[in-house]
C-alpha cells in the first residue's frame, strides 16, 4: 500500500476500501468458506488448505470467496472451514485435509451433497 502524502491520497484509499467493502458485503449468492487461521489451525495445516482451496476453485470456474478467520472453538477438530452455500445455512466441517477439502469442493459444494467431517451445531441463537 502506498504511503498517504495528501487529503486527495486519503479520499481515494477511503474510496477504494468502501468498493472492496461493498464487494465483499454483495458476494451472497456466492459460495462463501472460512478457515479457521488461528494458532492451532495453522499448526493443523489450514495455511495450506487455505491455499488449495482457492486454487481449486478458480480451476473448476466455482465462484468463490475464501477468507480467513480466527479460532472457531474446534481446537480438537482442526483444520476447520466453514461453508456457506448461496441461501443456505454454514455448515463447519472439521479435519479438513486436502484430500476432504477436495472432497467438500465436489460433493457438497457442486452437488450439494453432505460428506462426512461436519460438526453438528451446539446452540441455538436467542433471537429467535
Amino acid at each position: 500500500m502506498s504511503k498517504v502524502k495528501s487529503l486527495e491520497d486519503l479520499k481515494k484509499l477511503r474510496e477504494e476500501m468502501e468498493s472492496k467493502l461493498v464487494e465483499r458485503n454483495n458476494s451472497s449468492n456466492l459460495v462463501q468458506i472460512k478457515v479457521a487461521m488461528a494458532t492451532c489451525g495453522i499448526a493443523s495445516g489450514a495455511k495450506d488448505l487455505m491455499e488449495f482451496l482457492i486454487d481449486e476453485l478458480d480451476k473448476r470456474n466455482i465462484e468463490a470467496v475464501v477468507t480467513q478467520t480466527g479460532c472457531m472453538g474446534y481446537c480438537y477438530a482442526e483444520p476447520t472451514i466453514e461453508v456457506t452455500l448461496p441461501n443456505k445455512a454454514p455448515i463447519v466441517f472439521g479435519y479438513v485435509n486436502l484430500k476432504k477439502g477436495d472432497e467438500i469442493i465436489e460433493k457438497y459444494i457442486k452437488n450439494n451433497e453432505l460428506v462426512d467431517g461436519i460438526i453438528p451445531v451446539n446452540y441455538e441463537s436467542i433471537e429467535k
